[in-house]
C-alpha cells in the first residue's frame, strides 16, 4: 500500500498552484497525528512548504529550481479557507495605480481577520488587521483607490485622487464615489469635491 506522505504528495501534484493542504482536510486518509507527521515530513524534505501553522502548499518546479507558488493565488485560497477579506496594503495599491514608483520593501496585505505572518521560502508576507473601510471593494479598482489614498498624507489626497481619476473607468469612479459613506471624512471630502466637479 502506498505510504501516507506519497498519497498526500500525489494529491499536491494534481492540485492547482496555490492549493492549500491542511491536516483537517486530509483526515479521510489517516488519523490526525499521522497526517500532521506526514505533512511535517514532506515540509522537511522540501516537497511541501509550510506557510503558517497547519497550512502547507506545494512549491512550483521550474526549469531551474523550486519556487514558492504565486502569493496572489495562495492569498485567494487563504481568504476562502479563513472566510476573510485579504487585499494589498495602501503602499502596494499606490504603486499599482502609479502614485509612487517605490516598490515596498515588505509585502503587507490587509485582512479582516487577525494579523499573521506567512512564510514563502525566504519571503515573509505580513497580514495586518485593518478597519472595514480599508477593505472596501476588495479586488476592484475603486477599493484599490481607497487603499492607495489611505497611504497618502491627508494633505496629498486631493492631488493623489486627481492622478488616480485618470486610471479609473467611469464605472469604477462611480463605485469609488459610492464608498464615501464608509470613508474617513478627510478622504470623503476630497472624493465629494471631485464628484461635484465632474
Amino acid at each position: 500500500m502506498t505510504g501516507l506522505p506519497s498519497r498526500i504528495l500525489q494529491r499536491a501534484d494534481e492540485a492547482a498552484e496555490g492549493t492549500l493542504f491542511c491536516a483537517n482536510a486530509l483526515l479521510h486518509l489517516a488519523p490526525r497525528a499521522a497526517v500532521d507527521q506526514a505533512l511535517s515530513r514532506l515540509a522537511r524534505r522540501g516537497e511541501l512548504m509550510r506557510i503558517c501553522q497547519g497550512v502547507y502548499v506545494r512549491p512550483v518546479q521550474t526549469r531551474f529550481c523550486l519556487r514558492p507558488p504565486s502569493i496572489g493565488k495562495v492569498l485567494a485560497s487563504l481568504s476562502t479557507l479563513w472566510g476573510e477579506t485579504i487585499v494589498p496594503c495602501g503602499a502596494l495599491a499606490a504603486n499599482s495605480l502609479g502614485l509612487t514608483t517605490q516598490v515596498p520593501m515588505r509585502l503587507v496585505y490587509l485582512t479582516s481577520g487577525p494579523g499573521r505572518k506567512l512564510t514563502f521560502g525566504r519571503l515573509i508576507v505580513e497580514l495586518r488587521h485593518a478597519p472595514r473601510w480599508q477593505l472596501a471593494a476588495p479586488h476592484r479598482p475603486a477599493g484599490d483607490a481607497v487603499r492607495a489614498l489611505s497611504w497618502l498624507d491627508s494633505s496629498e489626497v486631493a492631488e493623489g485622487l486627481h492622478a488616480i481619476r485618470s486610471r479609473l473607468s467611469p464605472e469604477d469612479f462611480r463605485q469609488l464615489a459610492e464608498l464615501r459613506a464608509a470613508m474617513p471624512s478627510w478622504m470623503a471630502e476630497a472624493v465629494s469635491a471631485m464628484v461635484a466637479d465632474a
